[in-house]
């Protein structure tokens, strides 16, 4: 069966097609969704699926797309109709409309190909669709991650569409993420650590002239919130391949007091208020949790977790506890432990009541960063 869904929380394209030894998965971000989804929580609903995948020892294919000038050849009458749909209206909407007045657009497509085999029939699906909608794919820097599940009987793949020839890599990088086809991270980590410490030896050079309080702010904005980013497809790795994230962040708290190279580190995080590494995932998961139970977060982060419903009326009922899913089966357990659907659930029933069950996101995540902070840094007295 060939299926291709176009996700309305994402923008992300789903294509789902049976094929021997293969679940194939692949996806596409549409420009106009990337601010909204993309760059947030968007990399949940794909890990999510191929980290699936791998624990019931089947294999994804991850092509990542580009779209030549998409910006450029995006249908006006479509987008009006988008911006309305979203409830833009009003002078708003004749704002934009007399900005896209007379503006033309022109899109070049190649000729036709014979019926594509295997996985290229997906790109074809989606090259189709692109073109329906006035976009165009940029086939020359189109990535191909395969990701073999357990027994597969081959470790390469390679496609041809339109006479171009897609070969498979062992890494590519998403929205800022670097996806490898063992999903460990491990090429991601070491991306965002050499960019950290760069920016560390450069503030170091200036920091004579820095106050304390400036090296913090300027720390925090450039560095931290590298570490930050897209932090929560790390849950549940293992602390060894945390542990040079981990490096960083003592780094930068020594560069803030201006420190040597080998002060204890402790002190200096519990006075910057400055969660571990860890525990800064567990927050941002625990974040998208919330939001997942509440209703806000895109749908398909409220379909990962699901309200524990006791078989008779108990107190517990009322308590704001989620679902633990079964680890059981034949599914790679190592492998399942590290889904959003199996941590989230876990580490949310291990909450006190007071922070499941607290009224607004900002007083969740008040209380939550103060239950994390108190359970890393005890009070030594």
């Amino acid at each position: 069966m060939e299926e291709l869904i176009q996700s309305p929380d994402t923008g992300i394209l789903l294509y789902h097609q049976n094929l021997p030894h293969i679940s194939s998965v692949a996806y596409v971000v549409v420009p106009g969704k990337i601010a909204e989804s993309g760059f947030k929580v968007g990399h949940l609903a794909v890990t999510e699926s191929l980290q699936t995948a791998r624990a019931n020892s089947l294999s994804s294919v991850l092509i990542l797309l580009d779209l030549s000038a998409a910006f450029d050849t995006v249908n006006h009458d479509i987008l009006l109709s988008t911006l309305e749909g979203m409830g833009v209206s009003g002078s708003a909407l004749s704002m934009f409309s007399s900005y896209l007045t007379d503006r033309f657009y022109q899109v070049t497509l190649r000729g036709s190909v014979s019926k594509p085999p295997r996985i290229a029939a997906c790109l074809a699906d989606i090259s189709g669709w692109m073109s329906m909608h006035h976009l165009k794919l940029n086939l020359d820097k189109t990535e191909l991650v395969f990701l073999p599940g357990k027994g597969c009987p081959f470790r390469d793949l390679v496609i041809t569409m339109d006479d171009f020839v897609v070969t498979s890599t062992r890494t590519a990088r998403n929205l800022g993420v670097t996806l490898d086809d063992e999903l460990s991270f491990s090429p991601n980590i070491a991306s965002v650590t050499r960019s950290c410490r760069f920016l560390l030896y450069n503030i170091r050079r200036i920091r004579p002239i820095l106050t304390d309080k400036a090296a913090q702010v300027l720390i925090q904005a450039l560095v931290i919130s590298r570490l930050d980013y897209c932090n929560s497809l790390l849950a549940g790795a293992p602390a060894s391949a945390i542990r040079p994230l981990e490096l960083v962040q003592k780094a930068a708290a020594r560069l803030v007091f201006n420190l040597p190279k080998f002060s204890h580190t402790t002190p200096l995080l519990r006075s910057l208020h400055w969660l571990p590494v860890a525990a800064r995932i567990q927050f941002k998961t625990l974040v998208l949790a919330y939001r997942a139970v509440e209703g806000t977060a895109p749908s398909y982060l409220q379909a990962m977790v699901k309200p524990y419903t006791p078989a008779r009326p108990l107190r517990s009922a009322a308590t704001r506890r989620l679902a633990p899913p079964s680890l059981r089966g034949p599914c790679a357990r190592s492998t399942r432990s590290r889904l959003f659907s199996v941590l989230a659930p876990r580490w949310w029933n291990d909450l006190p009541t007071d922070i499941r069950t607290a009224e607004s996101l900002p007083i969740f995540r008040r209380r939550l960063k103060t239950h994390l902070f108190r359970k890393h840094y005890p009070d030594p007295s």
